[in-house]
C-alpha cells in the first residue's frame, strides 16, 4: 500500500522540481514508513517550499474543539509562512499564493460530507482556479471504505463549509475522487493532476492498509470514531452531548435528563444492523454538558459492513425527540459560519430530516426518502472513481 505522498516521490518527482511549492497538511500527512509530508518536502534537496498550509485544527492538531480559529506563523527552522485556512479566511488568498506555483494537498478525510478538510481542498482549488495555479492532490484512503453510501444528499439553499455541494453524508470516495468530481461536475475548473493511491480497493477499511491511524483531528482519535461519525455528527445539532471530553467522542451520546435503560430499550426495538446499544452514563471534561453526568448510549459496532452509520444516528436522534419531547432541543445558530439556519439543517444538508424526526416518521420512510438522490449520486460518481 502507498499513499499518495509516497507515490509523488517515488514515480512524479518531476512535477516538483524547479517549482514553488506549497503544501497543504495536517498531523495525518504521513507517508507509508510514518515520515511526516513537512518533513518529506522540507528535506528534499530538489524541491523548494515556499508556503505551508493548514486546516481546521490547526496544522499541528492543536485546537482540541471545533469553530477554534488559528493564526499563521513563519516557521522559526524554515523561514517560510504558515497559513492558517481556518480564521481570517478558509481560502488561500493571491497573497498567500504569491509565491507558490504549485499547492501539494494532502490531507486525511473520514468518508463523511461534513468533515471540513475536502471542504478546505475545495476552496484551495477554487482559489488555484482564480490565480491559475496547479493543484496537485496526493490520495489517501476512505477509511470506511469506497462501496458504501448513505444519508441525505445536501439540498440547495443548505451549502456551507460543512457541505459545498450535493453529496451524501457518507460519500464512500477517496478524497482524490472528490477533487476529481468537484473539479469537473460541479465546475471549479482548476488545474488538477490527483496521485492516485497504489493497493488499496474500495473494500478495504483503514485497519486493513498496514498504514499508521494518526488522528486527522483531536475528536477523531481512533477508526471505530470514524465508523460512526456519518450518523453521529448530526448530534452536533442538538444540544445533546456528542460525547466531546470523553475518550469515546460520537460513539457516546446523551444528556443530563436521560434514563439509560429507557433509552436503550427503545433503540434495541428498532433491530438495527451491526449495532449494540448499551446504557452508560458518562462525564464530559469539556464541550456540552461539561462536568455534568449525562445518562445515554454507547454505539458498540459489531458488524460494520452491514451497520448503517446514518440510520442509527437518525434513530438515536429520533428516540431521544420520542422520548423526552420536553427536553430535547436543537442547537441554536451560528455554525461553521452559518447564521439564520439550524445547525443540524446545515449538517443534514436539508430541513427534511429534522422535520421526520419532529413528525416520529418511522426509520424505513425517513431511509427511503434518501433513495432516490442516492442513486443519481451514485451514476454521478462512477465516472470519477478511480480505483
Amino acid at each position: 500500500m502507498r499513499v499518495g505522498l509516497d507515490v509523488l516521490f517515488l514515480r512524479h518527482r518531476r512535477l516538483l522540481r524547479g517549482r514553488r511549492i506549497g503544501i497543504v497538511i495536517h498531523p495525518a500527512s504521513l507517508d507509508r514508513d510514518r515520515r511526516h509530508a513537512l518533513d518529506r518536502f522540507a528535506t528534499a534537496s530538489d524541491v523548494r517550499l515556499t508556503a505551508i498550509f493548514g486546516p481546521q485544527h490547526g496544522l499541528r492538531g492543536e485546537t482540541q474543539d471545533n469553530m477554534i480559529e488559528w493564526e499563521g506563523w513563519r516557521d522559526p527552522k524554515l523561514g517560510i509562512p504558515v497559513f492558517s485556512l481556518y480564521g481570517a479566511t478558509r481560502a488561500p488568498t493571491s497573497e498567500m499564493l504569491a509565491e507558490v506555483d504549485a499547492l501539494v494537498i494532502d490531507l486525511q478525510d473520514v468518508g463523511t460530507r461534513v468533515y471540513t478538510y475536502i471542504w478546505t481542498m475545495t476552496l484551495c482549488m477554487m482559489a488555484a482556479a482564480r490565480e491559475d495555479r496547479e493543484v496537485i492532490v496526493l490520495d489517501r484512503p476512505n477509511p470506511i471504505g469506497g462501496t458504501r453510501v448513505e444519508g441525505p444528499v445536501l439540498q440547495q439553499g443548505f451549502e456551507s463549509f460543512v457541505g459545498m455541494f450535493p453529496i451524501p453524508l457518507r460519500h464512500g470516495m477517496t478524497i482524490g475522487e472528490l477533487a476529481r468530481l468537484f473539479n469537473e461536475a460541479f465546475g471549479i475548473g482548476c488545474r488538477l493532476r490527483v496521485i492516485p493511491l497504489e493497493g488499496w480497493r474500495r473494500d478495504l477499511w483503514y485497519d486493513q492498509t498496514g498504514l499508521l491511524w494518526v488522528p486527522p483531528s483531536p475528536n477523531m482519535p481512533t477508526l471505530d470514531t470514524a465508523t460512526v461519525y456519518p450518523g453521529a455528527v448530526l448530534v452536533e445539532g442538538t444540544m445533546l452531548s456528542e460525547g466531546r471530553g470523553t475518550t469515546r467522542p460520537f460513539e457516546l451520546i446523551g444528556a443530563p435528563f436521560i434514563d439509560p435503560e429507557r433509552l436503550v430499550a427503545e433503540l434495541r426495538s428498532y433491530r438495527l444492523p451491526g449495532v449494540f446499544f448499551r446504557p452508560c452514563y458518562f462525564q464530559p471534561t469539556f464541550h456540552k454538558h461539561a462536568g455534568q453526568l449525562c445518562g445515554g448510549v454507547h454505539i458498540h459496532v459489531l458488524d460494520r459492513v452491514r451497520f448503517k452509520p446514518v440510520l442509527t444516528g437518525v434513530a438515536i436522534l429520533r428516540a431521544i425527540h420520542r422520548l423526552y419531547p420536553d427536553h430535547f432541543q436543537w442547537r441554536p445558530p451560528p455554525y461553521e459560519y452559518v447564521f439564520d439556519r439550524l445547525p443540524f439543517d446545515i449538517l443534514a444538508g436539508t430541513d427534511q430530516v429534522r422535520e421526520q424526526i419532529e413528525q416520529d416518521r418511522p426509520l424505513r420512510e425517513i431511509e427511503d426518502s434518501w433513495r432516490a438522490d442516492l442513486e443519481r449520486f451514485r451514476r454521478l460518481r462512477r465516472a470519477y472513481m478511480c480505483y
